[in-house]
């Protein structure tokens, strides 16, 4: 690409699942020749809930060295791509709070005219990955971004199934992310790389 990008991959995970989703991201962004910041949100949860979890406090403990995301990683980043679970057809509420808390930077115009995508994951089949994926969309089009979708673009998808961005059933928990789901998730990301560069040295010129 003729100019840097910079890419961040925004995500909450409490056991594992989304996180695996988000390290493809990361991967394929770094392989289409971009800078990337990997970033978790902070977590909500109480300790006692955590720890009530062996999976969710043992995924706590091995990312414990991933940064929290700022909202510096939005303004820095030309493509941001955020990962969640689903909860009841919506993002996490982790992910939910740090989105509620970028008020200044959209009055100051700091989120428009980026590159935005979106992955996701449900404990079952049909347990609200579109609808999810999709409230991620309102709030960019709020910001004013550019949202950037696998789409039908590549014949992967037509096994993944998801033109909204990568998804992936986990079988509350019991399933990792296998080479479709995470094949499209590098999709998603190198789309969003591509579209990304393209937008960031058309408006330069």
């Amino acid at each position: 690409m003729a100019a840097q990008l910079n890419v961040a991959v925004i995500y909450y995970s409490a056991t594992g699942i989304t996180y695996q989703m988000a390290q493809a991201a990361r991967e394929a962004a770094e392989d289409a020749g971009a800078q990337v910041r990997l970033r978790k949100v902070r977590e909500l949860a109480p300790a006692e809930a955590i720890r009530s979890n062996s999976g969710w406090e043992a995924h706590r403990l091995d990312t414990q060295d991933v940064e929290e995301a700022q909202p510096d990683d939005l303004t820095w980043a030309d493509v941001v791509i955020f990962g969640s679970p689903t909860r009841y057809g919506l993002v996490a509420a982790q992910l939910k709070q740090f989105i509620d808390g970028t008020g200044p930077l959209w009055a100051q115009g700091a989120l428009a005219n980026k590159v935005y995508s979106a992955f996701t994951s449900t404990a079952t089949q049909h347990g609200g990955q579109e609808s999810t994926l999709l409230s991620l969309f309102h709030v960019f089009y709020h910001w004013g971004g550019i949202v950037v979708t696998p789409g039908y673009t590549d014949p992967s998808q037509f096994t993944s199934g998801n033109p909204y961005g990568a998804s992936h059933t986990s079988n509350n928990g019991e399933t990792a992310p296998d080479h479709v789901a995470l094949e499209a998730t590098a999709l998603t990301a190198r789309r969003a790389v591509r579209i990304g560069a393209a937008l960031k040295q058309g408006l330069a010129s």
